[in-house]
This record gives C-alpha cells, sequence and structure tokens, in this order.
C-alpha cells in the first residue's frame, strides 16, 4: 500500500531548496562578482549554479508520483495537463515581456510583441511538464526509463548529425539553435548570447528526462515497503549516475547551456544522492527549524518563484541615483559597504531571497496554496 503523501517531508524540503538556490543564483548581488560555483558556466563545465534548475525539474517530476497517483478520466487527465502547462508557459512569456512598457526618447511605450522572448525557465518546465506527464500516463516505470535512454542517445545523435559539421556543439552551429531560429526568429530568442537561447525548443527533449528521473525517485520512495532499502537503492543510482554522467562528459561535453544528456546524467546522479540524504535526515522525525524553512518555499514554488522575478525587475525600474537603479543602490551602498566583494554579493541575494520567503511565510501562515 502506498504511503501518504504526507510523510514525505524530505521532498518538500528538496522542492523549497531548489527555489531558494534557484532566488540566490538568480539575484547575485550588484557591485562585485558573485564566486564562481554560483554563476553558470559559460558553456562546457558544471558549477552548483548549474544544478539547480535541473533539480526543479527533478522536484516537478516528484510531485507527479503523488498527483497522479489517483484514476483520473483520460480527457479530464488531458485537460487537466494542457491547462496546467499553457497557464506556466503564459505567465513564463508575461514575465520576459513584463514591465511591458519602456521609455523611447523620453516617453514611455508599449514594448513590442516582436522583441518579447517567448522561451524561458517557467516555459521549459511547462512543455516538460505536458510530455512527462503523459509518458507517465501510458508508460510503465521500465518503459519510462528504456524512454529515457532512447532520448538522450537520441539527442546526442541529432546535436552531432544535424548541426554545422564543423562546430555541431557551439551556440550558433548547434541543431537546437537553427531550430529556434526557423520557428521563433532571432527576436524572440535570449538577448543575451547572440541568437542562442538556453532554453530552447530541442533541449526540451533531454530536460524531461530530469523530470521522468524524479517521478521514477518519488514513486521508489513511495511504493517501497522498506524505507531504508529505498534510501539506498537511490543513493547507490545517484553514485552511479554520477560517475556515468561524468564518463560520458568526456565525450559529449556537460554543458547546462545546451543541456546535453551527460549534463542530465551528472544532474539526476546528483538529486538522487541529495534526495537520498534528506530522506535519510528527515524521514520519520518531527521537521526540524530548517526543515520548516524550506517547506515555505515548496508549499508555492512557482508563486515565489515568479515574485522573485518580477520584484527585482520592478526594482530595477526606479533610479535611487541618476542612472543606478534601485537594486544596484542596494547591493552597492549597503552590502558591499559592509562587506566588499563576492561575500556581499552573496548576503545581498540571501537577504533578497529572505524577503520572498516571507511572502511564502505569510501565504503558508494563511493557508493559501496556489495550484495551478
Amino acid at each position: 500500500m502506498d504511503k501518504p503523501a504526507s510523510r514525505f517531508l524530505s521532498l518538500d524540503v528538496f522542492r523549497g531548496l531548489t527555489i531558494c538556490l534557484m532566488i540566490i543564483v538568480n539575484t547575485s548581488g550588484p557591485g562585485a562578482p558573485a564566486y564562481p560555483w554560483l554563476v553558470h558556466a559559460k558553456w562546457f563545465g558544471f558549477t552548483a549554479a548549474d544544478a539547480v534548475f535541473p533539480s526543479f525539474l527533478f522536484a516537478v517530476g516528484c510531485s507527479m508520483a503523488f498527483a497522479f497517483s489517483r484514476p483520473v478520466p483520460t480527457g479530464a487527465f488531458t485537460a487537466r495537463v494542457l491547462r496546467r502547462a499553457a497557464l506556466i508557459f503564459l505567465l513564463g512569456f508575461l514575465m520576459y515581456w513584463y514591465p511591458f512598457v519602456h521609455k523611447v526618447d523620453g516617453a514611455w511605450t508599449l514594448i513590442p510583441f516582436s522583441h518579447t522572448r517567448v522561451l524561458g525557465v517557467l516555459q521549459r518546465i511547462a512543455l516538460c511538464y505536458a510530455l512527462a506527464a503523459f509518458a507517465v500516463r501510458y508508460l510503465s516505470p521500465a518503459k519510462l526509463a528504456v524512454l529515457s535512454v532512447v532520448v538522450l542517445l537520441g539527442y546526442w545523435a541529432i546535436l552531432l548529425g544535424l548541426g554545422d559539421p564543423a562546430a555541431p556543439l557551439s551556440k550558433l552551429g548547434n541543431a537546437g539553435t537553427r531550430l529556434d531560429l526557423i520557428v521563433l526568429g532571432r527576436d524572440h530568442l535570449y538577448r543575451k548570447d547572440g541568437g542562442f537561447d538556453p532554453e530552447g525548443l530541442l533541449g526540451t527533449l533531454p530536460a524531461t528526462v530530469n523530470v521522468l528521473a524524479g517521478y521514477l525517485a518519488a514513486r521508489v520512495l513511495k511504493t517501497s515497503a522498506e524505507a531504508r532499502r529505498a534510501v539506498a537503492q537511490l543513493a547507490l543510482a545517484g553514485l552511479v549516475l554520477v560517475a556515468g554522467g561524468l564518463a560520458w562528459g568526456l565525450v559529449f561535453p556537460i554543458a547546462k547551456k545546451l543541456w546535453t544528456s551527460s549534463f542530465v546524467v551528472l544532474t539526476v546522479g546528483i538529486d538522487l544522492l541529495a534526495l537520498a540524504g534528506l530522506a535519510l535526515a528527515l524521514e520519520g522525525r518531527e521537521p526540524n527549524p530548517a526543515a520548516r524553512f524550506f517547506q515555505v518555499f515548496g508549499l508555492n514554488p512557482l508563486v515565489i518563484y515568479l515574485f522573485s522575478e518580477l520584484f527585482v525587475i520592478t526594482l530595477r525600474q526606479f533610479e535611487a541615483a541618476p542612472g543606478v537603479d534601485l537594486y544596484a543602490w542596494v547591493g552597492v551602498n549597503l552590502f558591499q559597504a559592509l562587506v566588499p566583494g563576492a561575500l556581499g554579493s552573496l548576503l545581498c541575494a540571501i537577504a533578497y531571497m529572505l524577503v520572498c520567503w516571507l511572502l511564502g511565510y505569510v501565504m503558508a501562515r494563511r493557508g493559501i496554496v496556489v495550484k495551478l
């Protein structure tokens, strides 16, 4: 018999920890470079920051193991999945369009849709969620594992076979960028990489494997009769996958922006180890203060993430000094003045993260849980 979902404190804490780290990585304090491990690898390579987004996708898959445990008619299931995916995608698109207006020659004017990014973090979550949901609906765990292997190998073959023969893994020569430019056009892609979008369409396929891995991992915890045995299985699988991802990276480089298959294997391994560690430390015990802190993020992850992105954009719309926005002013004149360098940048990001946590705490205290 399945265990009640409320027992799995480790899953809630894992999801909350991911959101917490995502905010810190995305809002490093101005005025000094962040610690290198909090900055995404420029292309090939791996940093702690690179593990955050795939961990969120893994957490999405973990939630599926519980959300999809009750029988639902096919029509209702399809409508529910498509509605949720569409809403998350729309919120992501509106987030990138926000604040919707900008100044041109001193006058406020609407930011044109023709120059708005279509893809992004929430959009990738939406697409991966939809693809994984239908896979979970119709395939057994064994077939999901086989599908994951096929997708990762197929993605490797597509990149090598359909990209620029001279540089198939380059930013502008990879098959994913070629697809994005054809389907969406340069003006709807990420602005800072010259036509390459790190959340492009093709990369959604391997990213979906992170979701499927989360589902399979949570299912092991949920259905296992022996908790310690399940934790040991997750830890062993995590070690094997970390080693496998590093080995694969020797021939298919680890790259978060390209979401290479070796990157998927490595990050799934890391997430399995993290989840196993949290389960060992937390399951069967009352939540400690640290667990309660991260639970706040885990209750409303999408709302808190959206707030974290929109609020910092809003702060950057106001000038605290000529040519200096409000967030930059606080980062430089408060945190850098007190603690110069990377530590000051980190403390600024932590302070901002705590502001976002406060929103989640107020929502939790009032019993507000937003389910899209």
